[in-house]
């Protein structure tokens, strides 16, 4: 199961955001910087052709998203983590793929 930690006490504002996920995922040099962007190239993780990232999972070995230090993510942010991984799922799903990303975190009140 391929996994992907980020530390979110790295990302401050939006610009910050792109660029930890571009090099933690291994985004194209073409990555468009926003989240229409961020949920294409995620969306091929099974994908190993088409150079939207450098890690590779499958429906039966999802790639797992780790968002350590989840407190200091503004909450715009985590959730458009949470709604994006969503969206990239749903997506596979209703192509007759399998969902491919997982999401952890922890977020104490």
């Amino acid at each position: 199961m391929p996994l992907v930690r980020i530390d979110s006490s790295r990302i401050i504002d939006w610009e910050s955001f792109h660029d930890v996920f571009a090099k933690s995922f291994g985004f194209p040099d073409f990555y468009g910087r926003n989240m229409n962007a961020w949920i294409d190239c995620l969306t091929y993780l099974d994908d190993t052709d088409s150079g939207m990232t450098t890690i590779h999972g499958s429906s039966k070995d999802l790639v797992v998203l780790q968002l350590d230090n989840a407190n200091s993510l503004p909450a715009e942010m985590l959730s458009a983590i949470v709604d994006g991984a969503a969206f990239v799922n749903w997506r596979r799903i209703e192509l007759g793929n399998g969902a491919i990303l997982a999401l952890s975190y922890y977020k104490s009140a």
